[in-house]
C-alpha cells in the first residue's frame, strides 16, 4: 500500500491549520482622505446591539475597544468624551457565520506514476486511486471597525477582518486574536491612496 493515500487526510488537516489566518480589507471615501489625515481626537460610538450574544456582549465589546484604544493612542490619537468635539467617532460590529470548505486531494498530482520513484513501493501492480474530496464545516468570525466623521456624521472609512473561530480557545487566546485582528485592521488607517 502506498503511503501517500494514507497520509492525505493528515496532510490536508495540516494545510487547513496552516491556512488559518486573518483576512483583512478596508474601504474609504476618497474625497475624505485629506480630512481623515487631519484627525487627532476620537470618541467611541455607543456599544452596538445584536442578537448573537457570542459577539454582542460586554466582554467582547471591552476587548475590541481596549485593543483599538491601545493601537490608536500609540499612533498619536487622543481619546476624548463624545461631548468634547472629537474629530472622528469609532464603532464596531461583528458576526459569526457557518462556512463549508471542500478540498479534493489527487494522490498522483495529475502526472503519471512511476514506481521507481517510490521508496515505499514493494513491487507488483499499482492501483490508481481516485481523487478524494474532504468537506469541513467551520465558523468564520467577522469584525468591522467604522470611522465616522464627527461633524458630518458620515462613514469615511471601514476596516474588516475575517478569520476562523476556535470555540475551544481559552480567554487569553481569544483576546490575542481580537488584538491581532484590530491591529491588522487599523494598520490600514488612515488610508494611503494607491495602496491596497
Amino acid at each position: 500500500m502506498r503511503l501517500l493515500p494514507r497520509l492525505a487526510p493528515l496532510l490536508l488537516g495540516l494545510a487547513f491549520t496552516a491556512c488559518a489566518s486573518i483576512d483583512v480589507s478596508s474601504n474609504y471615501d476618497p474625497s475624505a482622505v485629506q480630512q481623515i489625515d487631519g484627525y487627532k481626537t476620537y470618541a467611541w460610538l455607543p456599544q452596538p446591539e445584536g442578537t448573537d450574544k457570542r459577539v454582542y456582549n460586554p466582554i467582547v465589546g471591552g476587548q475590541v475597544q481596549h485593543a483599538a484604544d491601545a493601537y490608536l493612542q500609540s499612533h498619536g490619537y487622543q481619546k476624548v468624551d463624545a461631548g468634547a468635539n472629537p474629530n472622528f467617532l469609532i464603532g464596531w460590529h461583528g458576526a459569526i457565520d457557518n462556512k463549508i470548505e471542500a478540498d479534493t486531494v489527487n494522490s498522483y498530482y495529475g502526472y503519471p506514476y512511476n514506481s521507481m520513484w517510490d521508496p515505499f513501493y514493494g513491487g507488483g501492480t499499482v492501483a490508481m486511486s481516485a481523487p478524494e474530496t474532504y468537506v469541513r464545516e467551520y465558523e468564520q468570525g467577522t469584525l468591522l471597525l467604522d470611522i465616522v466623521d464627527a461633524e458630518s456624521k458620515k462613514l469615511v472609512w471601514r476596516g474588516q477582518a475575517q478569520a476562523e473561530i476556535d470555540d475551544n480557545a481559552k480567554a487569553e487566546k481569544r483576546q490575542s486574536n481580537i488584538d491581532k485582528s484590530v491591529k491588522e485592521i487599523l494598520e490600514r488607517f488612515p488610508p494611503k491612496p494607491g495602496k491596497k
